[in-house]
């Protein structure tokens, strides 16, 4: 298996209909992290076949720099998932990072693409195993299943809510997408959420939070987005070019705790080394560092750095 870094930036995912050159063609100029081409449920059923060879086109010969690109195919459900990877990989898989699997109830259904990605890379001569598997959970049985299904193979970078199917699946009382259903007054989502985020840490992979459908209220869009950037998601979906610039900015610590982080490391490093004494906790300023300070301020610097960001200030040693 090839070594891939699966831990790509993801803060804003941007959907675009595989069958739209128009949409293909504005998608590569916005500054999305990961731009997936659909032939799912943003293309007609008519649509698909010729959708297909047109993202190969838009894969080969676009400019999707700095993006991670990756196309949905149709679920194994449906009678177009073998040849939608087939047609895709086959065509486009020098410039494609992963495969969106939709509707993922169990684990034999990631293996299952695992198997037939294996096959396509080893018949074009493509690197084995750098295509990856982003998984996308849907319904009350794939919620059951998301342990395995995070644990099914080493492909898959990510575990996906897809709130539409799901709030249909469980009947619940609300028609727009995201949003709480009237007369629960907690977070309808919060198990969902939490289910999901705990099989990809489990797994070290990465949890992306699903589509905001009211595309053009920005405000109920950062109030979503921030519940689950709250908990700890990597990044949401965006439909809309309006909602990628706030996805990136809510998935991305403020600069006052990019800062605070880095300091904690270098403050860290000096104070557990020869110079700084050899401690194992330290003062920084008003603040007791340990190894589990440590810890948390790598998270935070690691999105810092994957965001491009840039730190303000610096640590500097006591004298002696």
């Amino acid at each position: 298996m090839t070594q891939v870094n699966r831990l790509r930036p993801r803060r804003s995912c941007l959907a675009v209909p595989g069958s739209n050159p128009r949409f293909l063609e504005k998608a590569q100029g916005l500054p999305a992290d990961q731009v997936f081409l659909d032939l799912e449920d943003a293309c007609a059923p008519l649509a698909k076949p010729e959708a297909r060879h047109t993202i190969v086109k838009f894969l080969n010969e676009g400019d999707w720099t700095g993006k991670t690109r990756v196309v949905r195919v149709n679920d194994w459900t449906t009678e177009w998932t073998y040849r939608d990877v087939v047609t895709v990989v086959e065509g486009a898989g020098q410039n494609l990072d992963c495969i969106m699997l939709p509707k993922v109830q169990d684990a034999q259904q990631i293996v299952a693409l695992d198997l037939l990605l294996t096959q396509i890379e080893k018949t074009m001569g493509f690197e084995v195993g750098k295509i990856g598997i982003e998984a996308q959970i849907e319904n009350a049985q794939g919620l059951n299943n998301v342990n395995e299904i995070a644990q099914a193979s080493p492909r898959t970078e990510t575990i996906i809510f897809g709130p539409a199917d799901f709030m249909a699946s469980i009947n619940m009382k609300s028609l727009v997408v995201g949003e709480q259903p009237p007369g629960y007054t907690a977070d309808a989502y919060h198990y969902i959420l939490m289910k999901i985020l705990m099989a990809a840490r489990a797994n070290n992979l990465q949890a992306i939070d699903g589509p905001y459908l009211q595309i053009r209220n920005i405000e109920g869009y950062r109030e979503v987005a921030g519940r689950a950037a709250a908990l700890g998601f990597d990044g949401k979906w965006v439909l809309h070019p309006g909602q990628v610039e706030a996805s990136n900015e809510i998935f991305s610590p403020s600069q006052e705790d990019y800062d605070h982080a880095e300091l904690i490391l270098d403050a860290y490093d000096y104070y557990t080394s020869e110079a700084g004494g050899k401690k194992g906790s330290a003062m920084l300023g008003d603040e007791m560092i340990d190894e589990a300070s440590r810890k948390m301020a790598l998270v935070i610097s690691g999105k810092g750095r994957a965001a491009g960001m840039t730190r303000t200030s610096k640590f500097e040693a006591p004298e002696a």
